[in-house]
């Protein structure tokens, strides 16, 4: 393991060696598929379970947050090094997302606030108090109105226009806490997930629930639209991965918009929001999980075969991210570490 700098909280990678690496993402001898200066990378640094990790939208920089408080912002190549951490929440850091732009990070936590983070200065924009208890999830807008969500254990989503963040554009009451947000394609619905296992679809304009798809059994942790803005995926704590129809009109009503289901994860005891994700042409799908001995998960959506059981980690798998542009993962978990490392082919 590698130790803090001298004269601050920033930490490097250390390298897997060759004979873990095969037994983690790329046999060995196969033809290496990126950019990454090896492999497999083992990052850490952080001081608590690792909540949440992305990627910028260019690829160049990975964000990460933690129950330690922090944003670390790490070098995707070269020496992958974490180049700068970000303090100002004042509990866990429960999720990330970047801006359209990768000009700023939004982060939320159950200190009650959203915050705004400039990347370029690595300073605090905007601290927003607005909710009443723990703020679970944000999401943003990939096109169109530059848009912020945030949703609450005390049952709301709030809508930003980030242009004028002194109030929110819409206050979405909901009957359950919120757990998981995701826009869709045109960024005039809102998909709101909560723990009693609801997908609730807002219509902005109206401020109406448009329609609820339902079929999970538990609390809903994570979701996360697909790349042509189509489906709708949703991990939960009833141990199945979903995908959803969410185009206007869907072939024998509301209730048949469940196309595809996914297993094989587990949610542990521990009850974190594990969330999900696609990978950049929609092809595959991914998910934490909680099982002993842990694994990232990831999915064939077309067959709904599974692709890769990725071992390594050594507690519950948070959160799984594609990479934008190339064959990489990157995986965080309540071990206090992260997997980032290319996929074979």
């Amino acid at each position: 393991m590698l130790v803090p700098a001298e004269d601050s909280q920033i930490v490097k990678k250390q390298k897997i060696r060759d004979n873990e690496v095969s037994d983690l993402t790329v046999p060995l001898g196969r033809k290496r598929t990126s950019k990454l200066s090896a492999p497999t990378l083992l990052l850490s640094g952080h001081e608590g379970e690792i909540f949440t990790c992305k990627f910028s939208r260019d690829g160049e920089t990975l964000a990460s947050g933690s129950h330690d408080k922090r944003i670390f912002l790490w070098r995707v190549y070269g020496e992958s090094d974490n180049f700068s951490v970000l303090f100002g929440h004042n509990n866990a850091v429960l999720e990330l997302q970047w801006s359209c732009d990768d000009a700023q990070i939004f982060s939320c936590s159950p200190d009650k606030t959203v915050q705004i983070w400039d990347v370029e200065s690595l300073t605090r924009q905007k601290k927003i108090s607005a909710h009443d208890a723990i703020v679970n999830t944000i999401a943003t807008t990939r096109r169109g109105s530059s848009l912020l969500a945030s949703g609450a254990d005390d049952k709301t989503s709030k809508v930003w226009d980030l242009r004028s963040l002194r109030h929110p554009t819409y206050t979405l009451e909901g009957s359950y806490p919120v757990t998981s947000l995701s826009f869709s394609d045109q960024s005039d619905q809102l998909f709101a997930c909560d723990v009693a296992g609801n997908i609730e679809v807002w219509e902005l304009r109206k401020e109406a629930v448009l329609y609820t798809m339902q079929g999970h059994m538990d609390v809903i942790t994570g979701c996360a639209l697909s790349p042509d803005g189509n489906f709708l995926l949703s991990n939960s704590m009833d141990n199945t991965l979903r995908s959803w129809d969410v185009r206007p009109f869907v072939e024998g009503g509301d209730s048949q918009r469940c196309t595809k289901m996914f297993t094989g994860h587990a949610h542990g005891v521990d009850r974190n929001l594990l969330r999900c994700s696609w990978s950049p042409d929609g092809s595959m799908v991914a998910a934490g999980s909680s099982d002993s001995p842990t694994h990232v998960y990831i999915w064939d959506f077309s067959s709904k075969k599974l692709a890769y059981q990725l071992p390594g980690h050594r507690a519950a798998v948070n959160e799984v991210s594609f990479h934008p542009k190339e064959p990489i993962v990157v995986s965080c978990s309540s071990d206090k570490t992260m997997f980032m490392g290319e996929l074979g082919q």
